[in-house]
């Protein structure tokens, strides 16, 4: 057999098959099966397959997908198979390249270390903000439905989030727990007092109906009626029962109501038609009593007035919106009638007569006087005097306009 020789190995003409490393020569094996260059091939093809397994680690390393405690196992078992390796090829940078992967994997190990702390860290807040919410509903809520069906998606949320420490999550779960238990409690209880307070509601309006049932076939119309909007304001103020135990309950009440005032609506609208024909007997009266206007015959329209009046009041009430209007009318023609009275009276009267005329004599005097004043003021060149008599004078000949036309009135 003939020496072959690689830069990497070689094989001795005995068939001895060496690899060359920093550490010097090592025997990996024999060869007699053939050629010294396919002793060679051999020895470098198993190179080529722990070099293969070497570059897959790598790979596998740069695209993370590998945990480091298994790659860390992966690498130290090719160092020791390179350590120890019968292959051909150059082992020291194999070796090099592995003891890089070390450093590596342990830098690897602290990377996930770290994000395994990290999400910890989310979880743990994650689920810190589910419990917190989980608490408040638990103290606070009042809208019932709508806080349970938080609770019920804060329980999912939990069980979705990732996990944190162990210890950390027992607590965290053990307040979660305690909420949704205290919410339930407070949520039974409400109920349940809610319960109580409907039944309570249920029996005051059940004595209310009762109320209302015995009203109904009253004739009291105002009484009754007062009665009736009272009922209505302790039902409203009462507050609700049950809603069947409601329905059933105001259906009672409201056929009670219905039946009092159709009833009484039936008889308004009777009387309603009674007081308009009365209503249209005053406006008969009414035109009749207008027709003596303006009186120009005060015997007459005095007589004929007073039988307008009794007839008046035989014809009854009238609706309240046509009230105002015949009231005001027949009004009217009266105070018409008695003016006239007054009028003819004080005509009439002697005692008045002599008072006017007496009036009229004294301011005519006084105004005599007072031109006398006047007259000898100017001869004198007073002009105060002047000024007071003119004052004076103006004033008597303006009462003096006033009393004749009074005195006037008494013959005309």
């Amino acid at each position: 057999m003939t020496t072959a020789n690689d830069p990497w190995g070689r094989v001795d003409d005995d068939g001895t098959v060496y690899v060359r490393t920093a550490d010097g020569e090592r025997v990996i094996g024999s060869w007699a099966a053939g050629s010294p260059e396919e002793a060679l091939a051999f020895f470098g093809r198993k190179y080529q397959s722990l070099e293969t397994e070497v570059a897959l680690i790598e790979q596998r390393m740069a695209a993370t997908e590998i945990a480091p405690a298994q790659a860390q196992a992966t690498v130290q078992r090719l160092l020791i198979t390179v350590a120890d390796a019968n292959c051909i090829g150059d082992l020291d940078s194999l070796r090099v390249r592995l003891e890089g992967l070390t450093t590596a994997v342990d830098q690897r190990r602290e990377e996930v270390k770290a994000a395994r702390e990290h999400q910890r860290q989310e979880a743990r807040d994650i689920k810190e903000r589910i419990v917190a919410e989980a608490e408040q509903i638990a103290v606070e809520a009042t809208h019932w439905k709508a806080s349970g069906e938080r609770m019920a998606e804060l329980l999912e949320e939990w069980k979705a989030a990732p996990h944190a420490d162990r210890a950390v999550e027992a607590v965290l779960w053990k307040r979660l727990s305690a909420a949704r238990n205290a919410f339930t409690k407070r949520r039974k209880s409400y109920f349940a007092s809610l319960e109580a307070e409907r039944e309570s509601v249920r029996i005051r309006k059940e004595k209310l109906v009762e109320e209302a049932e015995a009203l109904q076939d009253s004739t009291d119309w105002g009484p009754t009626t007062s009665a009736y909007r009272d009922l209505m304001r302790q039902w409203k103020e009462a507050g609700r029962a049950g809603r069947d135990a409601e329905a059933e309950l105001w259906k009672r009440f409201r056929d009670s109501q219905d039946k009092f005032f159709a009833a009484r609506t039936e008889v308004f609208a009777a009387k309603e038609t009674e007081l308009r024909s009365h209503a249209t007997v005053k406006e008969q009266l009414l035109a009749e009593a207008q027709a003596l206007l303006p009186v120009t015959d005060l015997r007459t329209a005095r007589t004929t007035l007073r039988s307008i009046q009794e007839r008046w009041e035989q014809a009854g009430s009238v609706p309240r919106d046509s009230r105002e209007q015949l009231e005001s009318g027949l009004r009217r023609v009266e105070e018409a009638v008695r003016r006239a009275e007054d009028n003819q009276w004080r005509k009439s009267n002697p005692e008045a007569l002599a008072r006017a005329e007496g009036t009229v004599n004294q301011l005519r005097a006084a105004i005599t006087s007072l031109e006398a004043q006047l007259a000898r003021a100017r001869e004198r060149g007073d002009q105060s005097a002047i000024s007071n008599a003119e004052e004076a004078l103006e004033a008597r000949r303006s009462w003096l306009e006033e009393a004749e036309h009074t005195l006037a009135e008494f013959s005309s």
